[in-house]
């Protein structure tokens, strides 16, 4: 009897527990009976269900990447190009989702990769590679999520977020010229930036070989005038001390010429010995020839 009644109590303790769910944040889930969908609207929370009956099915309700690895296409003028990409994806529909997919996101990411792959073979196929070179990535991005998204929607319950190109690898003639051409287009850069500096350069030369010119032709009009005016009152002091005393005077400016010739102390002057340099020697100041 005892063994009855705790087979009993763990009968319903289990049926206890299979009758709630945890739903968390970031997850949504539905609930089948017997394999048929009857409710798919459940928010995180505890929730309810008929044990044993019933079953939840929980979904990662975040978004979900799609790395696929990189395709060939053609381009309008039948070049061959190398597309990497990737695409950002989330659950809309739990019912259709489950439907499509039984609720398995690599079954999902397989059906949905061939839908993006075509919506991008249809956009390269009708363009040229210029445009490609020329920056129609995001028109081309643009229109291929919307395209894959209405896809998406209508068969397998998910939105397409997102569609970004990683890369496009163009061919190696290709890759050729358009280095080739943004080589020369950097080379004419700069050497117009040279030029442009070396233009620059010569105008900063000659401006400042005008100033100094300048500079140099004030500065010597200035000395000149400043020289002009010590010399004329030099001579006015001059005249001024000899009108004074004429005698001192010349004997002055005779002991200068004296001190001037013999300042090394090692000068020999041959002179006559009536010479007029030697008359203050011969006849002292006070004397007249």
């Amino acid at each position: 009897m005892k063994i009855i009644s705790g087979l009993v109590a763990v009968a319903l303790v289990l049926l206890g527990f299979n009758s709630v769910f945890v739903v968390k944040e970031g997850q949504n889930a539905l609930l089948l009976q017997f394999g048929r969908i009857v409710r798919s609207d459940y928010q995180p929370g505890l929730h309810f269900k008929v044990p044993l009956a019933q079953q939840a099915v929980l979904f990662d309700d975040r978004i979900l990447g799609l790395d696929a690895p990189p395709e060939r296409y053609f381009t309008k003028e039948k070049k061959t190009v190398a597309v990497d990409f990737y695409v950002k994806w989330r659950i809309a529909d739990n019912a259709a989702y489950y439907r499509a997919t039984a609720g398995d996101p690599t079954a999902a990411i397989g059906r949905l990769t061939p839908v993006v792959k075509d919506a991008l073979r249809d956009e390269f196929n009708s363009r040229t590679l210029e445009d490609l070179i020329s920056g129609g990535r995001k028109d081309i991005t643009g229109h291929v999520r919307q395209r894959t998204d209405d896809i998406a929607r209508k068969t397998l319950g998910i939105s397409v977020v997102d569609v970004r190109i990683k890369r496009i690898d163009l061919p190696e003639e290709v890759s050729g010229s358009v280095y080739k051409r943004m080589r020369t287009e950097r080379t004419r850069l700069a050497n117009e930036l040279r030029s442009t500096g070396q233009e620059n350069a010569q105008k900063i030369h000659a401006e400042a070989d005008r100033q100094r010119a300048v500079i140099l032709a004030d500065a010597n009009r200035d000395a000149t005038s400043v020289r002009g005016d010590g010399d004329a009152k030099a001579a006015a002091i001059y005249a001024s001390a000899y009108g004074q005393d004429p005698e001192f005077f010349a004997f002055y400016r005779s002991m200068a010429a004296y001190r001037k010739a013999f300042a090394d102390g090692k000068s020999t002057l041959v002179l006559k010995p009536d010479s007029e340099f030697l008359r203050y020697l011969n006849d002292g100041p006070g004397r007249q020839r």
